[in-house]
């Protein structure tokens, strides 16, 4: 259930991005490079207590040095106009949650090397790093449960041609077949073409596992009467196998899919993380990671590896979690064992 929620909340947070992020995604202050995150304050330096959160105004920023200007305060506001968007790619607005007013910066969890928001530019890379996940679990998912039922069903060459082909591509390390599948892409691909080619990498690679697994699970309900029933009826193999034996798999499928779904949003991140992912300007968890893989931000400016590192942590556990609940759930054995 905490995991369930958890993911939940990410999702929401992902599809509404433009709406809860302060900032464009690609939004620069060249005055504010590596600024420090901002914290909210309701108590000034006088110790006057204040209704409405604020952010002190900053001075400095040579050598990405920032001091608290207490002279100037910005209230935090709501239901701001800012940059306009789409929400859900099809609603225009300029309508964001929160912001202050100009000149005034908000950075709740600090900015990066070219000053962009972090806060932002997570949100935004949540649209990419998590529907990853999503999509290439679809289509491998699909494709698995395809091949490995119809090579369970009809055995002989079928089974022999399919099953050689998956032994063949378990054989090859997931990792370097990740990274030679992507140098068969040019490298300046738009970012919308380069999450188009991610998806296709990761679900080449991720359908051999599950259809071996199928294939076994259809060898043994291929003969079960219902099966037969229907082929007695004039069913076509393939009415059989999508509407008689793929459904009975489909509890495994489910867990198996929550389970798998981390490795594909890793595979976008470690591809991101390279430099042969999604490139800026657009975000993504992975090249986040990336802009923070030297010695002099990992020491100095900590946040930029701490916001992306904790956000993929997350969803990797909450999808553990979920996915070890819903095998709990439907656990058939644990079922009947418990009502014995």
């Amino acid at each position: 259930m905490a995991g369930g929620v958890l993911l939940i909340l990410l999702y929401s947070l992902a599809a509404l991005a433009p709406f809860f992020a302060p900032y464009a995604e690609s939004d620069i202050d060249r005055d504010r490079f590596f600024h420090p995150p901002t914290p909210l304050h309701l108590r000034d330096a006088d110790g006057h207590w204040h209704a409405r959160p604020f952010v002190y105004g900053s001075r400095g920023g040579q050598d990405q040095t920032y001091e608290v200007d207490t002279s100037r305060r910005y209230p935090l506001r709501w239901w701001v106009r800012g940059a306009p968007y789409r929400l859900l790619g099809v609603l225009p607005g300029d309508r964001h949650l929160f912001g202050v007013d100009a000149p005034g910066r908000i950075y709740l969890l600090g900015a990066d090397d070219a000053g962009r928001d972090v806060w932002t530019r997570l949100l935004f890379g949540s649209q990419v790093s998590l529907t990853v996940g999503v999509v290439g679990i679809l289509i491998s998912f699909s494709l698995g449960l395809l091949l490995g039922g119809v090579s369970g069903y009809f055995g002989g060459w079928v089974d022999t041609l399919i099953m050689r082909g998956t032994e063949l591509l378990l054989s090859i390390p997931g990792l370097y077949l990740i990274v030679a599948l992507r140098g068969v892409f040019p490298l300046d691909l738009p970012s919308q073409q380069t999450y188009l080619a991610i998806v296709a990498i990761l679900a080449f690679i991720g359908w051999a596992g599950l259809a071996r697994v199928i294939r076994g699970m259809v060898l043994s309900l291929r003969q079960a009467e219902y099966v037969l029933a229907a082929r007695a009826l004039g069913a076509s193999s393939l009415r059989v196998i999508v509407r008689h034996i793929l459904p009975n798999t489909m509890s495994f499928t489910i867990v198996a899919a929550t389970v798998a779904v981390p490795g594909y949003i890793l595979g976008e991140v470690f591809l991101s993380f390279l430099g042969v992912g999604v490139q800026p300007p657009a975000a993504s968890w992975g090249n986040m990671l990336n802009a923070a893989r030297s010695q002099r931000v990992l020491t100095s400016f900590p946040w930029i590896l701490l916001a992306p590192g904790t956000a993929i942590f997350l969803t990797v556990m909450a999808f553990n979690f979920f996915g070890d609940g819903l095998r709990d759930a439907l656990d058939p054995r644990k079922t009947l064992g418990g009502r014995g």
